[in-house]
């Protein structure tokens, strides 16, 4: 069975096809290297596979865009990668998670920095129990631009967000008061009795509509499995909002 998140991805991929044809860079029946067999021959490696995009047009067609195709799209066609993943980001260009560098970086006392820095990791991995593996300490930092009260910086521990996010990386957050403040595949920091992860995340909901769990979904879906934790007391979700690459 395909995925809410395929379905999601397929809308994203039909929106930029549209564009692309708008702009001129697709049309369908031309034989001068801009039609639908070119188009296949880019994403999908074969001249021959026209009518299976035509299939991921079709949206009563059950075949749908799959996550190996984007790195060809974006590649080709000046597609932004993070807009297809999780539509937070123009259509094209080149528009990650903002990133820092650590000489955009002051480190002031505790009680005048904005942001603060806590030395438990998120993880883009295996799970371990965070709470229990290390001692949380508390510094604080500004960056010139990132405003406000309420925000968290932790570092990316694990290989499973990348190439989005590397391990070592520093992400900067906020915490989502209601869970209905989330948009689909937003990269989220989770926190959940003792666990602290770091990934795409999907609301699940039960028969009867009402939220039941939070789907976590890595980058590297090829090492790592979506999985799902259930709604409690104890939930946090953290929207990142910027990145950096060191302190």
């Amino acid at each position: 069975m395909i995925g809410d998140d395929r379905i999601i991805l397929n809308e994203r991929f039909i929106k930029i096809f549209e564009e692309l044809e708008r702009q001129g860079k697709v049309v369908k029946n031309d034989r001068g290297g801009k039609g639908m067999g070119d188009f296949a021959d880019k994403i999908l490696g074969k001249r021959g596979y026209g009518h299976i995009i035509r299939a991921f047009l079709n949206r009563n067609d059950k075949r749908v865009l799959d996550y190996k195709h984007i790195d060809p799209l974006c590649k080709h066609y000046g597609v932004n990668r993070n807009y297809l993943l999780y539509g937070t980001t123009p259509m094209f260009g080149n528009a990650p998670v903002k990133k820092y560098a650590s000489s955009d970086i002051s480190v002031p006392t505790m009680s005048s920095g904005n942001i603060i820095f806590t030395s438990v990791s998120a993880l883009a991995g295996s799970g371990i129990d965070a709470a229990s593996s290390s001692t949380e300490k508390l510094s604080s930092f500004t960056i010139p631009g990132v405003a406000g009260t309420g925000l968290y910086a932790l570092e990316v521990e694990g290989d499973s967000m990348e190439p989005l996010l590397n391990s070592g990386e520093i992400v900067i957050c906020e915490q989502i008061d209601y869970l209905n403040q989330i948009k689909e595949n937003e990269v989220c920091v989770v926190k959940t009795e003792g666990d602290v992860w770091i990934k795409y995340v999907q609301l699940v909901k039960d028969k009867g509509g009402r939220l039941k769990q939070v789907k976590l979904i890595s980058e590297n879906k090829l090492e790592y499995d979506p999985f799902v934790v259930d709604i409690n007391e104890s939930l946090r979700i953290f929207r990142v909002i910027r990145r950096i690459s060191e302190i």
